[in-house]
């Protein structure tokens, strides 16, 4: 049998469309197609070419016979290469898998470290119960506002704010009740001044405002009004209904001083002169000279 017979039979195979079922036994093989042929189709014309050269050698001459089984152990040699490359691609395929694992795993630790090292960031600068910045954090706020560093100081005003009546409220209600009572002040005190004042909670039952950029006394006045009608405001915890009353007292920079501690000196000062009078709030009496 001529080689180029062979080679027509190899060309009418190769563009072969199987059909669903060939009664042709092959072995399955997860081999790599060519671009429009399946996996499954493509083994299986292999092995149609394999059967159809191994009838073909029924009766012909020696060295036909020989063309044809060396073409057979070729196919069978490309079957086998294709087995070997479908597992090197299932190893590389599920390598990339065991790397994504392994990247996602990473990328969720570190989301859980950045989370952890917000929320202890948070937990340091911030009164656990109102969530209002603590005290060193107004601190740190005030010393940066005073630093000789800043270019371009701003007019400042420290009010330092207690609450009247609150200890009883502690010891009648208990404290879940002063609790909520603190937290419902916060957030009154912080909806009372702009967004670009800044509240804390000192502690106890003690806050402060770090007002910034202010224009003159009336303007402090009016704010401080304002904080003491929106705390002073009766309250409704569950079935109780309360009461609190605050006194504020106010530091300016630089007439009451030009460091934080002479304005938090000034300003607790004048508090406590506001609770005497029960005048709601009192500016500080001590002037330094600019």
């Amino acid at each position: 049998m001529p080689g180029s017979m062979i080679l027509n039979w190899i060309a009418e195979l190769v563009p072969f469309k199987l059909p669903p079922w060939s009664p042709v036994a092959t072995t399955p093989v997860q081999a790599p197609a060519p671009k429009g042929q399946p996996t499954d189709d493509w083994n299986v014309l292999l092995r149609a070419v394999e059967n159809r050269l191994q009838r073909s050698v029924a009766e012909p001459a020696d060295d036909t016979r020989s063309q044809v089984l060396d073409c057979v152990a070729a196919l069978e040699h490309l079957q086998g290469a294709l087995q070997q490359e479908v597992g090197r691609r299932h190893r590389l395929e599920v390598a990339l898998l065991e790397a994504q694992s392994a990247l996602a795993r990473t990328l969720a630790q570190l989301q859980r470290t950045q989370a952890g090292e917000r929320l202890a960031l948070h937990l340091a600068t911030h009164d656990p119960l109102t969530t209002l910045p603590n005290r060193s954090s107004f601190r740190e706020r005030l010393d940066r506002a005073l630093s000789p560093d800043t270019s371009q100081r701003q007019a400042l005003a420290v009010m330092y704010i207690d609450l009247d009546g609150f200890k009883p409220i502690n010891d009648r209600h208990g404290h879940g009740i002063g609790d909520e009572v603190l937290r419902i002040v916060a957030l009154r005190l912080f909806h009372a001044v702009r967004a670009k004042d800044m509240v804390s909670r000192l502690g106890g039952d003690e806050f402060a405002c770090l007002v910034a950029d202010w224009q003159d006394r009336e303007q402090l006045s009016r704010l401080a009004c304002k904080v003491f009608n929106a705390i002073a405001a009766p309250m409704s915890v569950g079935s109780v209904r309360v009461t609190v009353l605050p006194s504020i007292g106010i530091a300016m920079y630089p007439t009451h001083g030009r460091d934080p501690e002479q304005l938090l000196h000034g300003a607790d000062a004048a508090m406590y002169r506001a609770k005497r009078g029960k005048s709601g709030y009192a500016f500080c009496e001590s002037r330094i000279g600019v």
